[in-house]
């Protein structure tokens, strides 16, 4: 799959997956990829550039198996950034679908 159109997948996908509930990077990763082929690489750097961008925010919480781990939590921006997001790509799918079913015919 094109990378470019990937990362842009699944950055709605881990803001929709934060949006469900607060989670932990691993939980984020593991969540993803019983859906999706993708590399732990690529979601961290994400991660660290979604809050920077405002739409995630961080918090440390005891973990009962191990060291503290890092929970994200949406922002009201991130929330709002999902909504426009989840209209663009149903537009976009929606589009695509449509100049696929008129190559059919």
């Amino acid at each position: 799959m094109n990378t470019q159109l990937k990362k842009g997948v699944l950055e709605l996908c881990v803001l929709a997956i934060i949006n469900r509930k607060d989670s932990y990077g691993y939980e984020i990763v593991d969540s993803l990829a019983e859906f999706i082929k993708m590399s732990e690489g690529t979601i961290y750097p994400m991660l660290r550039r979604l809050a920077k961008d405002g739409y995630v925010a961080t918090y440390y919480k005891e973990s009962q198996t191990g060291p503290q781990r890092k929970y994200y939590k949406i922002t009201d921006t991130g929330k709002e950034y999902l909504r426009k997001s989840y209209e663009d790509w149903n537009e976009l799918v929606s589009g695509v679908k449509m100049i696929l079913q008129e190559e059919k015919q």
